[in-house]
């Protein structure tokens, strides 16, 4: 028998030298006789260029940690998430996705796909091998129907957003500029025109993808349903998006109305109190014109240099006039100051609120993060949080200057109109997302208070009730229970990892909140 598994062994190692040797064209030779040139541990540039590169479209770029282009293309908003990046290549066209896949699989190198790098979870520590850079895949195209829009799995909000808006039409979209639009709608993907349009994942009409194989699929309600279905929530964990048909809106307004208040922690029962009562005021949700409510509780010197203060947004889709009949009862609390009160396109918005592609919340950084769900501002768990933050600003001034409790709610009514089994994405009855961020100073002690602060917010919010977390935000913390992530209808985690088996049996996809653990 060792002798029969020996002369076989022998066989194909001649049979693939004499392939290698032939005048056949590579790339006709059925792949698993194709040489292997390399495998991870002598994983460099120069020999992915050598090898892949002339698989590859004109103008693909390869190139690694030496080249002046590689920190740009490796960064990360969160710089604790820190991926081991070895080769960066960044496909002139969709169609060299699959080849890059395909070549990684031959050559056991794992691959990680990266947009603009806002994913935050912790998870991406764990990668070592090639990016695959999705810099050059930016295209957005209205198509012909005018109620779609194709873009390619590179695009990002803030140049879709101003593309569309000049056509006069609108898409959901993340409320930051800076975030990539593929990777967001995986997740299920919240933004500023939820209440009308519903979530990112809502308006996808079909998505354009590659498997763990390399193969490329067509995903949507009539091709591969059962993957359609688990990529919109769930989608980082099955297949890499060369592209996305979306559907798109006449704009509703020229202008929207926005109104900034700067308020002290004495307000702070009358804020969550009157935040409540907008959040039910239609039919029980917020009323859908009313964009969103924003805002963050943190350090303001100019206010003051002993307690933080909180300053707070809103966005109405519409005329002045009527947004500020929904915004009495908090014109009537008295804020610190002037207010910021401006009519503008839609597109500005995003640099009021601190958005835009260059706002504090496109800036990358040291930050420790948690983050919840929630249905609804408990005003008691609020006043905790207020306490505890004055806490660490008198025991870590220099961690608390940096630090904000957020707070995102936006009209919601469309999102919950849709059937929660519809999709992967599990939370349409939490109403409110709401984060602890902030900066750890380089060099300090200080990342284990960061820490420390982190979870505590984290249980205060959610209080005696089970933990939501937006798949989007996820640190990867050790009390993120994939629950909490994914759902705790049994049938949606064991619906999921049926279609990993299926679709990514061995786990390639599994760096970003992974559904199948790495010990699994």
């Amino acid at each position: 028998m060792l002798l029969i598994l020996s002369l076989a062994a022998f066989s194909f190692v001649l049979l693939r030298a004499l392939v290698a040797g032939s005048p056949v064209p590579q790339a006709d030779v059925p792949r698993h006789f194709q040489p292997n040139p390399i495998t991870r541990r002598d994983l460099t540039a120069d020999t992915v260029k050598s090898e892949l590169g002339p698989l590859l479209s004109s103008g693909t770029l390869i190139f690694g940690s030496t080249d002046p282009a590689y920190a740009k293309a490796t960064s990360r908003w969160i710089t604790f998430v820190q991926p081991d990046i070895e080769v960066v290549v960044e496909p002139a066209a969709e169609s060299d996705i699959s080849k890059i896949v395909k070549y990684c699989n031959d050559n056991s190198i794992e691959f990680l796909a990266r947009n603009r790098g806002h994913g935050m979870t912790q998870s991406l520590n764990r990668f070592k091998g090639l990016q695959i850079g999705m810099d050059q895949l930016q295209s957005a195209n209205i198509q012909e129907d005018g109620q779609t829009v194709l873009l390619q799995g590179g695009a990002y909000a803030g140049p879709v957003i101003n593309y569309l808006w000049d056509q006069g039409y609108v898409t959901s979209t993340g409320a930051a500029f800076c975030v990539g639009l593929a990777g967001l709608g995986l997740g299920g993907g919240h933004g500023r025109l939820e209440g009308l349009y519903g979530l990112v994942a809502d308006g996808i009409v079909q998505l354009n993808v590659v498997l763990a194989d390399g193969s490329e699929a067509v995903v949507s309600a009539t091709s591969n349903e059962d993957l359609f279905w688990a990529m919109k929530g769930a989608g980082h964990n099955f297949a890499i998006v060369t592209s996305s048909l979306v559907k798109i809106y006449p704009k509703p307004a020229s202008t929207w109305h926005y109104h900034g208040y700067t308020w002290t922690g004495d307000k702070l029962e009358t804020v969550f109190e009157e935040l409540n009562k907008l959040h039910v005021l239609d039919n029980g949700t917020m009323p859908p014109l009313m964009s969103f409510e924003s805002g963050v509780i943190a350090m303001n010197p100019a206010v003051s240099t002993t307690e933080p203060v909180m300053l707070w947004s809103f966005a109405y889709n519409g005329p002045a006039e009527d947004a500020e009949k929904l915004l009495e009862p908090f014109n009537a609390i008295g804020s610190e100051g002037e207010d910021v009160v401006q009519d503008v396109p839609y597109p500005q918005i995003a640099e009021l609120s601190g958005t835009g592609e260059t706002g504090p919340a496109c800036t990358n950084g040291p930050y420790v993060e948690s983050s919840n769900m929630i249905i609804n501002y408990n005003v008691k768990a609020q006043r905790q949080l207020y306490d505890l933050f004055k806490q660490n600003l008198a025991q870590y001034p220099d961690l608390a200057n940096g630090a904000r409790l957020a707070h995102e709610g936006y009209s919601n009514k469309a999102v919950q109109a849709i059937p929660a089994e519809s999709a992967a994405y599990a939370h349409r009855a939490q109403n409110l997302i709401v984060y602890f961020l902030t900066s750890v100073p380089v060099g300090s002690d200080l990342h284990e208070p960061a820490e420390a602060w982190a979870k505590q917010t984290y249980d205060i919010w959610n209080g005696d009730l089970p933990p939501n977390t937006y798949v989007n935000y996820a640190a990867g913390h050790p009390y993120e229970s994939l629950e909490s992530l994914y759902g705790y209808e049994p049938w949606r985690l064991d619906r999921l990892r049926g279609l990993k088996a299926k679709y990514d049996p061995n786990n390639s996809f599994g760096y970003f909140v992974p559904i199948i653990s790495e010990s699994s």
